[in-house]
């Protein structure tokens, strides 16, 4: 039997929060997120099987009140369709920023009027999810929603909910996306007769297994990859934090962990040493500190025979320009203390991982209590070479294909050194 992890979770929309029940089973296959009906709520009996039942399956599950308690008073909000769909389309954000499923494939199952939002929540988040469930659904009530949902959307009806029935049958006749309607014989709208609801479960599962593929991981931008880490690391709670970024692109990485964790954003000046004519394959790296080091990526200096005194040539072309960008940076600011400290280091991914190796000797120097390495993406061999030099690692995704960091972000634009300062003036004042 499949292990499944039940936590609160709270949707977060502005002032307001919608709590909700977030299960995930060992090694998802997806995340399903539930619509329910009118009057019902995320303890929402049928719902809770059929959430057990794909849990069971395989598929995480996302079960939650779309309205707040005074909300659900107000009846024009309980049928409030474009109002339900909205709540749906933050939590699939809310989702997408949570480390522990933001990288599997998403469907949406609806329920009575949960399925109109569910529509409606798809056809904004188009390129979000993969496929959608109708339980006893109003599928009429998305209006135009219909024609324009792309996602395959599998219908399902009691054979003798009448009125329900031909509402369906109308709104897959509308439908341009791939539809399928199951009718469950002798059901009624509840589906409380023996065995209907195990039928819809099946059904659904079924469409789930078929449209829910493993999805390419890609960030919106740098900025997203650190929410998401953030969010890992809160939970991680780790005492009397420091943030070090290795610039430029880890800084605004690392600024919301910084934020979320109130802790001080410092950096780590390290630099790739690339090979003559190829600027791009890493030497090895020269990293700043109370005592400056290289750290030499020996099978590559021993393939382009490269001498001791050569490296060292190179090297100080390096250590001149982490000199200047401390000085541009940082000024006279002395370093963050990590003495005694959960030190968080963070980039926007590793290739070799020649620079964050570098890095994490040199904090490591500076005789934290820990050291946390924080990476939205690395290969998995490079990964496994940096997790022995720090006591925990938090990495969002290990690909095999790997081939740049850049291809893991929609936006990989070079960060200025405008940014940097901008960004470490926020946090001067924890310094």
């Amino acid at each position: 039997m499949i292990q499944t992890a039940t936590t609160a979770a709270e949707i977060t929309l502005g002032r307001e929060a919608l709590p909700g029940l977030l299960a995930i089973p060992a090694d998802p296959r997806g995340l399903v997120l539930f619509a329910h009906g009118s009057g019902s709520s995320r303890f929402s009996p049928r719902n809770r099987q059929v959430a057990d039942a794909l849990n069971a399956a395989g598929y995480a599950t996302l079960l939650f009140d779309l309205l707040t308690e005074e909300e659900a008073q107000d009846r024009r909000k309980v049928f409030d369709i474009q109002l339900l769909g909205c709540r749906l389309v933050e939590a699939i954000d809310w989702a997408r920023e949570d480390d522990r499923v933001f990288s599997l494939p998403f469907g949406l199952f609806g329920a009575s009027t949960g399925a109109a939002a569910a529509i409606l929540a798809a056809v904004v988040q188009r390129s979000e999810i993969a496929a959608v469930v109708s339980r006893g659904g109003r599928p009429d009530l998305a209006g135009s929603g219909l024609e324009e949902l792309a996602a395959p959307i599998l219908f399902i009806v009691g054979g003798d909910d009448d009125e329900v029935l031909e509402f369906n049958r109308a709104a897959q006749k509308h439908c341009h996306a791939k539809t399928q309607l199951r009718i469950i014989p002798g059901a009624t709208h509840l589906f409380e007769e023996p065995g209907a609801l195990d039928q819809v479960v099946e059904a659904a599962a079924l469409w789930f297994d078929l449209y829910l593929r493993p999805r390419p991981i890609r960030f919106d931008d740098r900025e997203a990859a650190g929410r998401v880490l953030a969010r890992a690391l809160v939970r991680r709670a780790p005492e009397n934090p420091v943030v070090y970024a290795l610039p430029r692109g880890g800084v605004p990485v690392a600024a919301p962990i910084a934020r979320a964790l109130g802790a001080p954003l410092d950096l780590i000046l390290a630099r790739k040493i690339g090979t003559p004519g190829n600027p791009e394959l890493a030497l090895g790296a020269a990293v700043d500190g109370e005592k400056r080091d290289i750290v030499i990526n020996h099978d590559i200096a021993v393939a382009l025979h490269f001498k001791d005194a050569e490296i060292q040539r190179l090297a100080a072309r390096e250590f001149a320009e982490i000199e200047r960008r401390r000085r541009i940076y940082l000024g006279d600011a002395p370093p963050v203390s990590a003495h005694g400290r959960a030190a968080v280091v963070v980039d926007d991914g590793v290739a070799t991982g020649a620079s964050m190796e570098a890095a994490l000797r040199a904090v490591r120097r500076r005789d934290p209590q820990k050291i946390i390495l924080a990476l939205p993406v690395a290969p998995p061999d490079s990964l496994e070479r940096l997790m022995a030099l720090a006591d925990e690692t938090v990495c969002l995704a290990t690909p095999a294909n790997f081939f740049g960091v850049g291809q893991f972000y929609r936006n990989f634009h070079q960060i200025e050194d405008d940014q940097v300062i901008r960004t470490l003036a926020e946090f001067s004042g924890r310094r």
